[in-house]
């Protein structure tokens, strides 16, 4: 049970599911308070903001490409506490495609960041078969990877 100070018991976490023209997945290497993780581009939604709008809005921020939403994909469906406080995160998965080319810098190498420091983001392409659950850090993304590899 959440602390009783705690005013917002829910982090809503909307992420977007990007394949390029290869079939290759998009994945996002950062530092969150001194933590590399991997997971899928997105984030927070913010007050007053509808999933969909997030999704975009997080998608340009992250990398500098608009997207087109093809569908929803997953939305969490077991508890999950955050990694960070004690919120119970519910995340929403849309798959998404680039409007146009990335203009986003890729790396090969996991966790490739110019230097050490919180909030660095760095993105790499996974073809289908180095797609692997343990790459993720977050539970709900090791679900979402773990359906990704069902359908294709």
């Amino acid at each position: 049970m959440p602390s009783p100070e705690l005013k917002y018991p829910f982090n809503v976490r909307v992420y977007g599911i990007c394949f390029n023209v290869h079939g290759d997945l998009l994945v996002a290497d950062e530092i969150v308070k001194g933590r590399e993780i991997t997971k899928l581009p997105g984030g927070g939604l913010e007050y007053g903001e509808g999933p969909a709008d997030c999704i975009k809005r997080e998608f340009f921020e992250e990398t500098g490409n608009t997207i087109l939403i093809s569908r929803h994909f997953y939305t969490t469906d077991f508890f999950v506490r955050s990694a960070f406080g004690e919120n119970q995160v519910i995340s929403i998965y849309y798959e998404v495609r680039l409007e146009g080319p990335p203009v986003f810098r890729t790396t090969t190498k996991r966790f490739d960041f110019p230097e050490r420091k919180n909030d660095l983001l760095v993105f790499r392409w996974l073809k289908r078969e180095e797609i692997l659950v343990e790459e993720f850090t977050f539970p709900i993304d090791k679900k979402v990877a773990e359906l990704i590899l069902s359908e294709r």
